[in-house]
């Protein structure tokens, strides 16, 4: 997946958690209740099964990168409400 300058995605929780691998560019993640985090290029990330959370390019710099999760019961990721540009720009 490949986010433009600026991108993110909304809040969302995996139910057997997620793996980040980071294979261009540079980008942020955020896990509820914690400071966003830069991820670079060769970068790999896991984040916890049920860990609210977002990830996406910083405002500057795209990112591109691998994600991986698993399904439970039919579905890898739990959608919630958008990242708005408040708590991205802090």
């Amino acid at each position: 997946m490949t986010f433009e300058p600026g991108a993110r995605t909304a809040w969302h929780t995996h139910p057997l958690g997620q793996t980040l691998i980071v294979i261009h560019g540079q980008g942020w993640i955020q896990c509820e209740g914690e400071e966003i985090r830069v991820i670079n290029q060769g970068d790999i990330v896991w984040i916890p099964e049920e860990v609210k959370h977002w990830h996406g390019a910083t405002p500057d710099t795209a990112m591109t990168h691998i994600a991986i999760a698993e399904s439970l019961n039919g579905s890898p990721v739990d959608w919630m409400e958008k990242v708005s540009d408040e708590q991205y720009q802090k």
